[in-house]
């Protein structure tokens, strides 16, 4: 997106409607804005490999292997709690055929079907995805886990936890999506734009919305 020259004031009265946005302009405003949704609509070019009503898949420009593809949805959805399930099962059945053409097109040896699910999980997108990635042994990708020590009383605890939170979810009783959303998608950045705020500044600036406006600023070339 062209660089804009915008003032202060205007940046100002950015953030401040970003704040009081409802969650379905929100959305509205990050599919304007979201690079993956005009890949979608075909305002940006890009190699697909598959497409239907629902989905699209394209070959990543920076792949981690030849080969590796991105699964969108034709739908902006920011974190996987807000693809229906419907939607959630197409995407995955469209990975595991995706895998098998790997396997039978490229000679791929295995393949790493992954989502980053939130900004701590690696996500750096806001838009929804499933990376399918062809892997051959000694290929230098590396998604090797560490393996932590637990006791049996903290193991206890957490499986409790998540035993309780996934009857909240069946009894429809959990966290609204827009919660997880802000939660999932709070953005720290390391390199403020503008000149560096108190970290309470900073939070307060945040707004309802979970994400950190000096990096909508920055996406829409700011300066």
């Amino acid at each position: 997106m062209a660089e804009q020259n915008i003032s202060p004031e205007q940046l100002k009265a950015l953030q401040e409607k970003i704040k009081q946005m409802s969650p379905e302009e929100l959305k509205e405003f990050q599919k304007k804005q979201c690079i993956f949704c005009q890949i979608v609509e075909g305002k940006i070019q890009s190699r697909k490999v598959y497409e239907d009503d629902k989905i699209v898949a394209i070959l990543d420009i920076n792949p981690a292997n030849p080969g590796h593809i991105l699964l969108l949805t034709k739908e902006h959805y920011s974190i996987m709690p807000q693809v229906p399930d419907d939607e959630v099962a197409h995407i995955f059945m469209a990975a595991k055929s995706l895998s098998n053409s790997m396997l039978r097109g490229i000679d791929a040896q295995g393949t790493n079907i992954i989502v980053a699910n939130g900004v701590a999980a690696g996500q750096r997108a806001q838009h929804f995805m499933v990376h399918v990635i062809p892997r051959k042994a000694n290929d230098g990708v590396n998604f090797t886990l560490p393996q932590k020590s637990m006791d049996l009383g903290e193991i206890e605890s957490i499986g409790n936890k998540l035993i309780a939170a996934l009857g909240n979810i069946v009894n429809d009783e959990q966290m609204p999506i827009s919660k997880v959303a802000d939660k999932m998608l709070e953005v720290k950045s390391p390199a403020p734009f503008k000149e560096k705020q108190p970290a309470d500044k900073k939070e307060a600036e945040k707004g309802k919305s979970g994400i950190d406006l000096d990096d909508i600023a920055k996406f829409l070339g700011v300066k």
